[in-house]
């Protein structure tokens, strides 16, 4: 009887995930350990990212146009999206929200906030770390929370520093190769950034340096032969 009870104990643990990441987790808690560390360290982050946001509040190349009513230039245009996150119902509303529900579902008063924007997010925040292991043991929606806040923090860090577009290299035209069958493979050729030589995505075949005037003239005779089609 107590071998299967241990059994049955153990396909519990097993079958039972943190709610983020899916990966199971066989302390039973909602977020494992890594989870946990991660979104405290993306609350952590908030006040910073907030304050990350100000220098974009003025859009890039901004300048003041017309008269104000007393003479002087229009004040400059304000990036209403960037002022929306910084405002009252942007981030530290969403960090008051979670806060709210938190202390809700736990039984305590929940506060009103006060005080400055600045002010209140870093006081969200300090009380949604402050729950935090309480969240990852005890709460059903600590998955849900810690997607959002996962969620916010990549949207504002895209925000304010944007991943650079991959460069897909100098289109160089297409490609010339023939197949047994006498095909012209006719894939879009471009030189990779740092690479020596081109190589086509389809056939791979491979064209280095010494023969790229070579390649252009077949190129332009296959775009030729094409246009006149």
């Amino acid at each position: 009887m107590t071998e299967t009870v241990t059994v049955a104990q153990q396909a519990t643990v097993a079958a039972h995930l943190c709610l983020l990441c899916d990966k199971p987790e066989p302390t039973g808690s909602y977020l494992c350990i890594g989870c946990t560390k991660a979104t405290e360290v993306r609350v952590q982050s908030l006040p910073a990212l907030y304050r990350g946001l100000a220098p974009l509040l003025r859009p890039a190349g901004g300048v003041g146009t017309g008269r104000s009513g007393k003479g002087g230039p229009a004040p400059l245009p304000v990036n209403e999206d960037i002022l929306d996150l910084r405002g009252p119902g942007g981030i530290v509303g969403v960090a008051e929200r979670w806060l709210a529900d938190i202390r809700r579902d736990r039984g305590h008063t929940v506060a009103t906030p006060s005080g400055g924007v600045d002010a209140r997010l870093q006081a969200a925040v300090d009380g949604l770390l402050a729950n935090m292991p309480w969240i990852a043991v005890s709460w059903p929606s600590a998955g849900y929370f810690a997607k959002d806040i996962r969620d916010l923090t990549k949207s504002l860090t895209s925000i304010i520093a944007p991943t650079p577009a991959v460069s897909r290299g100098q289109r160089v035209g297409n490609c010339p190769a023939v197949d047994p069958s006498g095909a012209i493979c006719g894939a879009v050729l471009r030189l990779a950034p740092g690479e020596k030589a081109i190589v086509c995505p389809w056939c791979t075949c491979s064209y280095p340096p010494y023969v790229w005037a070579q390649l252009k003239t077949w190129v332009d005779e296959d775009t030729k032969a094409r246009d006149a089609a």
